[in-house]
């Protein structure tokens, strides 16, 4: 698999990862304390649970391809913990990309209409 499948595989796995927890601590699990709505923790939860296990075997995947350095590798794991922390590593994607040459394709980051 190639650097630049990865890194779009892995920033996916990222946005999927911090949706999940968003959903999750925020919507989830206020239904179920607040409301007796026990049923979204119910799917939430497994849910989170899978994105956050892929999540982390891409993070692996691209630190073992030497896409990722070993700060960078600690710091997209240390978020997958933080709600919204998705949102602040969007730099090391970023960064990557442009590295690879493949900010400017479009490839990572679609240009806006």
């Amino acid at each position: 698999m190639g650097k630049m499948l990865n890194l779009r595989l892995l920033r996916w796995a990222s946005l999927a990862e911090g949706t999940t927890l968003i959903l999750l601590v925020c919507l989830a699990v206020p239904l179920k304390r607040m409301a007796g709505m026990p049923e979204f923790v119910t799917l939430m939860g497994p849910l989170h649970g899978a994105a956050f296990l892929v999540y982390l075997a891409m993070v692996m995947r691209a630190a073992s391809v030497g896409l990722l350095t070993a700060l960078e590798t600690v710091r997209l794991v240390l978020v997958a913990f933080i709600p919204f922390g998705v949102f602040f590593v969007v730099g090391i994607f970023k960064r990557k990309a442009a590295s690879l040459g493949l900010a400017r394709s479009g490839a990572i980051f679609p240009a806006r209409p």
